[in-house]
């Protein structure tokens, strides 16, 4: 098998992707998003004394990782809450930023909402969110999903110059139609914007190319330090050129039957 390369012109070791099946796989998951959020993105977490990124959400996910085959090291990982679950524990995440109430139940029906995604630095040029959407893509075909969405983050260190510049980039080229807008609870302060868009997060680009929409104006995390971008893909109009791009990979995935039966 050849071996992908990064950015930096370094090997990466094969990829797998799989759903989590054991609390030790989520507990994996919660030490790379601690990992990410807090010690490298400087993210207040309430359970950060435990050097874990775990929430009241965790237990009604299913938690997709991407994982070193060799090593078993979990080096990606994002969080699936499905339209059921989402009921059982009351509200989907997205709903403590955002009033959803426009969408729901009238217009999305068997929707996923995708969260917590985070990815290995080593990994970030490519193979790490490539192997995730590879995840995604089949957990979405085995349950016949209409619908994704989720928050994806843009780091206010610079005082929100290149969030405002993704926000008027998204709102000439990817904002969703009327109907399926959505409110933030915290909305951002006007804000100059960068001259250009240069910072766009790896996760928040590959949405876009994919086709996904921008469905509203920013909320602000102060936890995170950060402005969430409620993003929504209709996959009936998803970006097949992209799609082939992140699926087509030459790592491999053990994904299977898991992904069938949930």
């Amino acid at each position: 098998m050849s071996y992908p390369l990064n950015g930096h012109g370094h090997r990466h070791p094969p990829l797998s992707v799989e759903l989590a099946r054991t609390p030790e796989d989520v507990r994996a998951s919660q030490l790379l998003r601690y990992q990410v959020f807090a010690r490298e993105q400087g993210a207040t977490l309430e359970s950060g004394a435990e050097g874990l990124d775990r929430d009241y959400y965790d237990k009604y996910c299913h938690h997709l990782l991407v994982r070193e085959t060799d090593s078993g090291r979990v080096v990606g990982s994002t969080r699936i809450l499905t339209t059921p679950n989402a009921r059982d524990a009351g509200s989907f995440y997205s709903e403590n930023e955002f009033d959803l109430s426009l969408m729901f139940p009238r217009l999305l029906g068997n929707a996923i909402e995708v969260g917590r995604t985070c990815i290995d630095p080593a990994y970030r040029n490519g193979p790490g969110i490539s192997m995730l959407w590879k995840g995604l893509s089949q957990f979405m075909e085995a349950n016949q999903t209409h619908y994704l969405f989720g928050c994806a983050s843009v780091s206010m260190r610079d005082g929100g110059a290149q969030a405002a510049a993704i926000m008027a980039r998204a709102r000439k080229e990817n904002m969703s139609p009327e109907k399926y807008r959505v409110t933030p609870r915290v909305r951002m302060l006007p804000t100059v914007a960068a001259p250009e868009v240069t910072g766009m997060p790896t996760l928040l680009r590959a949405y876009l190319k994919l086709g996904a929409w921008v469905a509203g104006e920013p909320c602000i995390d102060p936890d995170f330090n950060t402005a969430d971008f409620f993003v929504l893909l209709d996959t009936k109009r998803l970006n097949k050129r992209y799609h082939r791009f992140f699926t087509q990979t030459q790592q491999t995935d053990r994904f299977g039957a898991t992904a069938a039966v949930m």
